[in-house]
């Protein structure tokens, strides 16, 4: 048996919570219906007996308070919204007893950006952490000493598994019962709930938004000029000159501001603009790789797959705009 801690931290989703416990209360019925012992016992945990949600959207009864838990197994921290400093502040009191079940065995299953709550605790300093790649940069500049992982949806280090994506939770939740309880268990929940347990990266979902929080006005100007002409054929020495500045110092620059390289950023910016144009079923798929400004067809179809871990053709039928 696992005594499963489902926080109802301030700021958390309602969805992330009842999901959850919907989830591993259904693999107890399916324990149940094999003639087997339930697995899990499931609580939603807080700091008070009522706490509201979603910012003050909803309100939450809790089975118990954490004085009232003096151990448990498994601690589920769901999604935040809004703010996630103003959250971190709201929910300072659950860090000593998240920090104190954790060293004394428990599993911490975090979902999506709860991140920001468990890597305000210290116990994310230097493990692996999946986050959504909108929420990315935010994280970076608040924590810097987590090591972020955004090409898969799942972590699992030391006991601590982290999830990237808004709905991504459910296949954490499905990691989870196949951890404890077996792949056939996990295959059986994910065709109850119909959750794609094939599901590992997000990069098929994200928008390329480039990095401009940062004040060095020639890599921001030569972002813009990149981003303004996706069609254009230009090569780095093409922005170095344009730009006036020396290849080797700003391609150091534009990699320390933008997380990406001169070239990275090129082709990112191009294969977004290509994804845009699979999305309407007007052009051939050779047209769109021609505008974007590629004459060989193969070298373009590796980069749009590095970046979505999709062909072209299969970006069409999965995101087409009908």
């Amino acid at each position: 048996m696992r005594h499963v801690s489902i926080l109802a931290l301030h700021e958390a989703t309602m969805t992330s919570i009842d999901s959850s416990q919907q989830l591993l209360n259904r693999a107890n019925d399916f324990l149940k219906y094999q003639k087997k012992a339930g697995f899990y016992t499931v609580e939603i945990v807080g700091a008070e007996k009522n706490i509201k949600l979603n910012q003050g959207l909803y309100t939450i009864s809790v089975n118990k308070t954490i004085d009232e838990v003096k151990k448990t197994d498994v601690i589920i921290i769901p999604l935040l919204c809004g703010n996630f400093s103003k959250a971190i502040q709201e929910n300072k009191k659950y860090c000593d007893w998240v920090i104190s079940q954790y060293y004394n065995g428990a599993e911490i299953v975090c979902l999506c950006v709860g991140s920001f709550f468990l890597a305000s605790t210290g116990l994310l300093k230097n493990k692996k952490c999946a986050i959504h790649w909108a929420a990315k940069d935010e994280f970076k500049a608040m924590f810097s000493d987590v090591n972020l992982v955004d090409d898969k949806i799942i972590t699992d280090e030391s006991g601590i598994y982290t999830c990237a994506g808004g709905y991504s939770y459910l296949n954490l939740l499905l990691y989870l019962i196949e951890k404890h309880l077996g792949k056939e268990m996990s295959i059986l929940a994910s065709k109850m709930f119909e959750i794609d347990i094939e599901r590992k990266s997000q990069n098929p979902f994200i928008i390329f938004i480039g990095q401009k929080k940062h004040t060095d006005k020639e890599v921001l100007c030569a972002q813009e000029f990149i981003e303004n002409s996706p069609a254009n054929i230009f090569t780095v020495e093409d922005i170095c000159s344009k730009f006036s500045v020396g290849r080797r110092t700003f391609e150091r620059r534009f990699k320390k501001c933008t997380g990406n390289s001169i070239v990275e950023y090129i082709q990112r910016v191009k294969v977004e603009f290509a994804k845009t144009q699979l999305e309407s079923d007007r052009k051939s798929i050779n047209e769109i790789i021609y505008e974007v400004g590629y004459n060989n067809i193969d070298a373009f179809r590796k980069v749009f797959k590095r970046y979505t871990d999709l062909s072209p053709i299969d970006y069409r039928k999965r995101f087409i705009r009908r």
